[in-house]
């Protein structure tokens, strides 16, 4: 199987330390002994301290947009290192780098692409790109849901949705933080495009993704290729 797995810098560098980095290398490199894997790194809270400093200092949004995909890069990075031999020896920038690494049998790591392009659409383009069996969204959050689960504990969350069904749940709820919906808009378009099997997962263990792999169960929400006449969530 080819994978792509994306994973939330929430959930890979919820700060700088070296355990969570560890702990996806190690389900990586045993994903990788059955299937053929890329994997796109967001980039977590150190971003957001490095464009907070921008912002006050006068970059304007593209230029923002640049040390987030610097941040990535380096979280691919580390990432990378984690790994050891089996990977790429530097974070692919372009999707024709990538897809070269995977046929030369290379794990792929790599992080942002381009300003205005966030890591859910790096992944989603990747995924269409490869011709990926499978598509993984390691997020803090444990699938799509109505509402935040962590303001509203109510919160429904979906078991299954199409990607057509989540482009209209995601103009439903205007895309707002607390929306629940760990995925943003242009990703949820181009999953549209793709037309690839996509699961949406609770990142913060590892371990949830090698046993989604596996055996097919996972706490979470998938996202099944538009079928004819699919009604809105």
């Amino acid at each position: 199987m080819r994978l792509v797995l994306s994973i939330d810098g929430s959930v890979l560098v919820p700060e700088l330390s070296p355990q969570p980095l560890e702990a996806y290398a190690d389900v990586i490199t045993t994903l990788a002994e059955a299937h053929e894997i890329c994997v796109v790194t967001g980039s977590g809270a150190p971003a957001r301290e490095y464009i907070d400093v921008g912002r006050a200092i006068g970059a304007n949004e593209i230029e923002l947009d640049q040390i987030g995909i610097g941040v990535t890069r380096l979280n691919a990075r580390l990432l990378i290192a984690a790994i050891g031999d089996e990977t790429v020896l530097a974070p692919a920038k372009e999707y024709e780098t990538a897809k070269s690494a995977l046929r030369r049998g290379d794990i792929v790591v790599m992080g942002g692409t381009a300003p205005a392009q966030t890591i859910d659409a790096v992944s989603a383009v990747l995924a269409e790109y490869v011709d990926a069996d499978r598509l993984i969204y390691a997020t803090s959050t444990p699938g799509v849901f109505r509402a935040d689960p962590n303001t509203c504990p109510d919160a429904e969350p979906f078991d299954e949705l199409t990607p057509s069904q989540l482009v209209s749940l995601i103009l439903d709820l205007d895309m707002t933080a607390e929306s629940g919906v760990p995925i943003d808009l242009h990703a949820a378009k181009m999953l549209q495009r793709a037309q690839c099997e996509t699961i949406v997962l609770d990142g913060g263990d590892p371990e949830n993704i090698l046993t989604a792999v596996r055996t097919g169960e996972f706490e979470g929400t998938k996202i099944n290729p538009d079928q004819t006449n699919d009604p809105p969530p």
